[in-house]
């Protein structure tokens, strides 16, 4: 054992040495991250002296690439290189990769979403992996899409009617759609009466093999007609089962690339994080939601940052569009940064601009002139938009600076002051 650790803190020193010339040149974190992974891939594969150098130099080559020149118009860039790809792309809605019942948006649509911070995607979906041997299990998948589904009485009842003879609602319910939800007669009568107004007021009734009959006494609350009437729409949107939000629960056989077997990945059309990370059988660390809005509620405004530029990654090369991902995330930073998710249009982040003109330039202009001069507000003039507006030079790459000496007055012998 100590052998072994004077090997590896001899190869450590070895590797510090060929790194050690980048130290200061490159960011601390990236120098003891590329220390660490050249030592792990040294311990790997052998790596010579010379190898070693070269992602040496490539590190330092990589990010001496990836800084901004002083005066660089970082937010004109991105939007240029989001925006100019995105003309391009589909108005249409897709079905899911490779499932037929499953439709998501994408394309335009989906990249407006996500910029303009849409409280409810059009189409939410989730992708449920299970976790240890209960991937593997098609029982145990099967129950836990049974368990998940949201089924109201309305899903169940081939018919309800209104009994005014016997002031009751007889419900028959199919038996075919039971099978398929997983549920009994039995189980719809225990979770009706479960209901305060309905307990004792629910009984099953001999009828067809094929359509089971539930009967409901109506309250005596509900004497009239139309109060029977909306007391049966009532009935029908009892909960039976299922996870509210969660409209239907598909499931998918998948090749897992670590282990070469195939594993079932649940995939529901709706969202609730939070209750189906709840579940014991639920792999939370895998299971994703394409809800922005409820990351952050569940998860926080950093997980929801990072589901944004994943989403807004996706979505672009779904296209077969090709965007450098800085520009995701300067535009994701620029949502997040208050700590909550906040659209890019005039209810969010140009909306906040500090400038009158910036604002005016964008939406509602002469709404934002005149709230403006009720309010007395000064414009310094310090961003893009404002100085175009009046005519001036932005305040990006040389105009940032403002000359104080002359050249051609010091080549004549004058002085800085002058």
């Amino acid at each position: 054992m100590r052998r072994e650790l004077e090997s590896l803190a001899n190869l450590a020193e070895r590797v510090y040495s060929i790194v050690r010339p980048i130290e200061g040149r490159v960011p601390r974190a990236i120098f003891e991250e590329t220390l660490v992974k050249v030592v792990d891939a040294v311990v790997r594969f052998s790596l010579t002296d010379e190898e070693i150098a070269r992602i040496r130099d490539d590190v330092e080559s990589t990010y001496l690439k990836a800084i901004v020149e002083p005066g660089e118009p970082v937010g004109t860039v991105a939007a240029q290189s989001i925006g100019e790809p995105s003309t391009q792309m589909t108005l249409r809605t897709f079905h899911f990769a490779g499932v037929r019942e499953l439709n998501v948006t994408l394309g335009l649509p989906r990249l407006i979403e996500l910029v303009d911070a849409k409280r409810k995607p059009e189409t939410p979906i989730m992708e449920i992996y299970l976790r240890g041997e209960y991937k593997y299990d098609l029982s145990t998948a099967l129950n836990l899409a049974r368990k998940l589904e949201y089924t109201t009485l309305e899903n169940v009842a081939a018919a309800a009617d209104v009994d005014l003879a016997t002031e009751s609602i007889v419900i028959r319910l199919d038996r075919e759609m039971l099978e398929d939800k997983g549920l009994t007669a039995d189980d719809v009568v225990s979770a009706l009466s479960k209901h305060k107004v309905l307990a004792g007021r629910v009984r099953v009734e001999e009828s067809e093999p094929e359509f089971p009959t539930i009967v409901v006494e109506v309250p005596k609350a509900y004497v009239h007609i139309t109060k029977i009437l909306k007391f049966r729409e009532r009935l029908l949107k009892v909960k039976l089962k299922g996870i509210k939000g969660i409209k239907k629960v598909i499931l998918q056989r998948r090749l897992e690339p670590s282990t070469g077997k195939y594993e079932y990945v649940l995939l529901t059309e709706g969202s609730n994080l939070a209750e189906v990370l709840a579940l014991p059988q639920v792999d939370h660390v895998k299971t994703r939601t394409n809800d922005i809005h409820e990351i952050e509620r569940v998860l926080g405004i950093e997980a929801a940052r990072y589901a944004l530029i994943t989403e807004i990654m996706n979505t672009l090369r779904e296209q077969g569009l090709e965007v450098d991902v800085r520009h995701v995330m300067l535009v994701a930073d620029l949502m997040t940064w208050t700590g909550v998710v906040r659209q890019i249009g005039r209810h969010g982040v140009v909306g906040e601009k500090r400038s009158v003109l910036a604002r005016a330039a964008f939406e509602v202009t002469t709404k934002q002139l005149f709230d403006a001069s009720a309010a007395g507000e000064l414009d310094t003039l310090k961003g893009v938009a404002e100085n175009i507006v009046v005519g001036q030079l932005i305040p990006f790459g040389t105009a940032m600076v403002e000359l104080k000496t002359s050249p051609q007055l010091l080549a004549r012998g004058g002085t800085p002051s002058e």
